[in-house]
């Protein structure tokens, strides 16, 4: 794996943590979450990232497997150029269900 690909995997692995520390003293909970405009706009813009960095390695490497990589991408597009259509709902579905999976992914992907 090239050093591009490992700085990209980072990078989600980063966003990842700081979304998650969001919720250290706050409980993961959606109405909670959907009322407080900081925290949804931090955790937008670290989806943002993930997909950045998810779209970069996927036209990098295309042999690279991430889960659900394409509708990551996907979302960090709707956020940038459609973000008067962001659903809080998908935002949170992607921070209950996917980054949990996807954190695994890349931690094992950088520790080989």
């Amino acid at each position: 794996m090239n050093i591009e690909v490992k700085t990209w995997l980072y990078d989600i692995l980063n966003a990842i943590n700081e979304i998650e520390s969001f919720f250290t003293d706050t409980p993961k909970n959606f109405i909670v979450y959907q009322t407080d405009i900081r925290t949804k706009r931090a955790v937008e813009r670290n989806v943002e990232i993930i997909g950045e960095a998810m779209n970069r390695i996927l036209q990098s490497n295309e042999s690279i497997e991430l889960s659900n990589s394409r509708k990551i991408v996907d979302t960090r597009n709707r956020i940038i150029h459609g973000y008067d259509s962001v659903s809080d709902e998908i935002i949170w579905g992607i921070v209950i269900k996917h980054l949990p999976i996807l954190k695994t992914e890349v931690e094992k992907l950088l520790s080989e």
